[in-house]
């Protein structure tokens, strides 16, 4: 992990940046085919960062043809799969050399604070690269069971040229999600990135060339949604697409499939993530410090935050109060200062979007305030109960809505009256209702006694409206990137057949 450096050297690392500004297609970058291009923002002072190739449909097709030729002459997917973990390995090397610099480009064009860049971002990109990396050579193929007349052989093989659409939250980590399984896999990718946060995309193409990534195997388009990934969407020559975004988004790639080649497809995508703290938790203060964290991290635009606390009438009380004390630690400023915990939103429009809902909360018990038109406090709302708009939508920004509830059924009732299923979090110290409500809550990820989302080891996505079609995460993130094939050999001793 980076070492946390002072403001002043972050500013001074910002002053001396050295932005992408080309998409990268074929090794290199290079401007939009129609030459059109757009500002890239950083939402914290509104200022443009730097103007950015505006791919469209005919960028597209480029880079499809690119990387299906480097698909299918095999300088990637054919390349010995130790050979392959040795790039990846260099990959991750240049990042970490070049750690300081990417946080800050991040926290610019994201509004993230340094903080969260520094000790989670970075760092975590470069651990989820490395063991996809390590993991090459280690997944197996399989023999069925056999007889004395056949072998069956089940092996893997990299589905081809995907597309990966990346959401503005997590711009460096979701890259990392996606392309870690997408090229450990053999696979051509296709990168569109979020159009508000395109430049750390860029910079770590970049820096797979230097470690020998053949050219044509990772491009990055940047552009809006209709101009790229709807492109990429319908392409009959892109054999899969992942996708992390909003629900609403996710559901038009099934669409762009069904009417194209029905290509595969995997979403990740929203969530109102239940935070269900019953009347015989334990260490209330920790309770406290792990839902707020959950709420709060990362300005709450997050698919998996902790956005309803779910609390029995007996602790709630005396659970808010310590939640006050804890939020209190969440101040808002400077992202750039490695002291601010809550950054700037991503966009105006977002921001418009988070505040609206603030002016629909009906009690306001922590926060609520916003400032310079980019930034929203820590807030704590309490709502009347789970059909309340602030308890259902997914507001994507630092706000909790409290729903309070009697019993353990009632809470996992609640829990689950929602059209999302990605997490959840149950605080109990009765360790077999932990476990039957685990059991029943219906989420991906369900954590005890703590908010998170596991670790590269276990899978990650979601039930209901929150996935589809695959996990990120873990050895399951690769069935998304592979088809199974099956080799059928046949031994049977032609000498034992009758002879005419």
């Amino acid at each position: 992990m980076s070492s946390l450096l002072t403001k002043d050297e972050y500013r001074a690392i910002a002053k001396d940046l050295d932005l992408p500004t080309g998409a990268f297609i074929d090794g290199g970058f290079r401007p939009a085919i129609s030459g059109k291009t757009f500002a890239t923002v950083n939402p914290a002072t509104g200022e443009d960062l730097a103007q950015i190739a505006a791919c469209d449909a005919a960028d597209v097709d480029f880079a499809v043809e690119k990387a299906r030729q480097a698909f299918e002459d095999g300088r990637w997917s054919r390349l010995h799969p130790s050979a392959r973990k040795d790039v990846l390995i260099r990959l991750c090397k240049l990042i970490t050399r070049n750690a300081h610099e990417l946080a800050v480009m991040e926290s610019l064009d994201s509004g993230k604070t340094i903080y969260d860049c520094e000790t989670v971002d970075v760092p975590e990109t470069i651990n989820c690269l490395k063991w996809h990396a390590e993991l090459i050579d280690k997944i197996y193929d399989q023999v069925s069971p056999a007889s004395d007349d056949h072998i069956a052989m089940i092996i893997r093989e990299p589905i081809g040229v995907v597309g990966l659409v990346l959401p503005w939250n997590f711009p460096l980590l979701m890259l990392a999600w996606k392309i870690g399984p997408a090229l450990a896999s053999g696979c051509s990718v296709i990168v569109k990135p979020a159009e508000e946060t395109s430049l750390t995309a860029l910079r770590i193409a970049e820096l797979a060339s230097d470690a020998g990534l053949p050219p044509g195997v990772l491009n990055v388009l940047p552009g809006g949604g209709a101009e790229v990934g709807e492109p990429i969407g319908r392409h009959t020559d892109i054999d899969m697409v992942s996708f992390t975004g909003s629900t609403v988004t996710g559901k038009r790639f099934l669409t762009y499939s069904a009417e194209s080649n029905v290509k595969e497809v995997v979403l990740e995508m929203g969530g109102k993530n239940p935070a269900i703290v019953l009347e015989d938790a334990e260490n209330l203060d920790r309770v406290a410090a792990h839902v707020v964290n959950g709420a709060f991290w990362n300005m709450g635009e997050n698919c998996s935050a902790a956005s309803r606390l779910i609390v029995h009438k007996d602790v709630k009380a005396d659970l808010l109060a310590r939640i006050a004390h804890h939020a209190k630690a969440w101040n808002v400023g400077d992202p750039l200062d490695p002291e601010t915990r809550v950054g700037a939103l991503v966009s105006p429009a977002h921001f418009a979007k988070v505040s609206g809902y603030l002016d629909k909360a009906e009690k306001v018990v922590i926060g609520g305030k916003t400032h310079d038109g980019a930034f929203v406090e820590a807030t704590v709302v309490e709502v009347p109960g789970n059909d309340a708009l602030l308890a259902r939508e997914e507001i994507f920004g630092p706000v909790l809505s409290v729903i309070e509830v009697a019993s353990f059924d009632e809470a996992i009732r609640v829990a689950n009256d929602t059209d999302y299923g990605l997490c959840a979090s149950l605080f109990t110290a009765n360790a077999k209702r932990a476990i039957r409500g685990a059991r029943m809550l219906r989420a991906g990820t369900v954590t005890v006694n703590s908010f998170g989302e596991g670790d590269i080891t276990t899978p990650f996505g979601g039930y209901k409206q929150s996935g589809f079609g695959g996990r990120d995460n873990s050895i399951h993130a690769h069935d998304q990137y592979t088809q199974l094939k099956t080799i059928w050999i046949d031994l049977a001793d032609d000498s034992d057949e009758a002879v005419d």
